[in-house]
């Protein structure tokens, strides 16, 4: 009888808990992948129902998505990139960075063709890209920089290696090396990639989680308690990082966990740390850069870029 009484009140409380939940939706970046692992291992670690959170987690239909539903306020928070952040803002839209992911470069210039020796040798040709309005962008201040001339642009969105493959484009502009590199191998596919902070582009926070000015202003406190269960799951990552990619797995069974296990191992290193936050002075370094080459028009500062939670701006 007891044990019938204590039951019944465990249930009452998960379905008052579930219904006072605030729901955030996130959209990714890209298809789920590690990159996304302290999300799923959050959500799967409880730490956003610690926090009153329910999480949606959706994936883009196209890969610049995400973070124009989010200055939309048509989703909560967005997985983007530092640079698109920047791009996005000097057009207009308001949108903020409130926690890093991943804080350093993984984006290549990919290529299959052993006959390409130095991004000039791409001049002529047709030079894919990943993600419209952020890619293409890149792209332009990588081949200003290292002398490619008369190329043409293609977006190739998610079908990297397919363009590839087809020679529809001679190299492309967006794959990670800590994961195309994985899954081409995986193919037998060999391939040979320009890394871009060793190029003249300014080292910045490859992904990011980015709100709306909506958002910020009706959900402040649910996009706070999601950047501290995130948190939790970077320390988890740091401590123990099997456990994490485990539970990763628990979170998303459909994924092919060869690939996962040997991009996890070269991305793990990447995440940011837990509590970490973003560096104005490295935002400056790419808006001058952006500023320099034409990849924006309007001088932006990072102030207005990054949320800053001790300020609450």
């Amino acid at each position: 009888m007891k044990r019938h009484v204590v039951l019944t009140l465990m249930i009452f409380l998960m379905i008052c808990s579930t219904a006072s939940a605030q729901k955030l939706v996130l959209m990714l970046d890209w298809f789920p992948n590690v990159d996304h692992l302290p999300v799923y291992l959050a959500q799967e670690s409880g730490y956003f129902a610690e926090q009153g959170l329910e999480v949606e987690i959706i994936i883009p239909s196209e890969t610049s998505d995400a973070l124009k539903l989010a200055a939309a306020g048509q989703v909560d928070l967005a997985v983007s990139y530092q640079p698109q952040t920047i791009m996005a803002a000097d057009a207009g839209l308001q949108v903020k960075a409130v926690v890093p992911l991943v804080v350093k470069p993984l984006t290549t210039l990919m290529f299959l063709d052993q006959s390409i020796k130095t991004p000039a040798d791409l001049s002529g040709k047709k030079i894919g890209y990943t993600v419209p309005g952020f890619m293409d962008m890149l792209l332009k201040g990588f081949a200003d920089i290292n002398g490619i001339t008369d190329y043409t642009p293609v977006n190739v969105g998610f079908t990297i290696l397919p363009a590839l493959l087809s020679q529809q484009v001679a190299a492309v502009m967006g794959p990670f090396k800590t994961y195309e590199t994985v899954t081409m191998q995986q193919q037998g596919v060999e391939p040979r990639f320009f890394e871009l902070e060793k190029y003249g582009i300014p080292e910045y926070e490859e992904l990011i989680f980015a709100a709306g000015a909506a958002t910020l202003e009706k959900k402040k406190e649910a996009v706070h308690g999601f950047v501290l269960a995130l948190s939790k799951a970077l320390a988890d990552i740091k401590k123990d990082p099997d456990n994490a990619l485990s539970r990763y797995f628990n979170a998303l069974p459909e994924v092919d966990k060869e690939t996962e296990t040997k991009a996890f191992a070269l991305t793990a290193a990447y995440f940011a740390a837990p509590g970490q936050v973003s560096h104005p002075e490295k935002w400056q370094a790419f808006i001058d850069f952006s500023l320099k080459y034409g990849l924006i028009k309007n001088t932006l500062s990072p102030r207005d870029l990054i949320y800053t939670w001790n300020n609450n701006n």
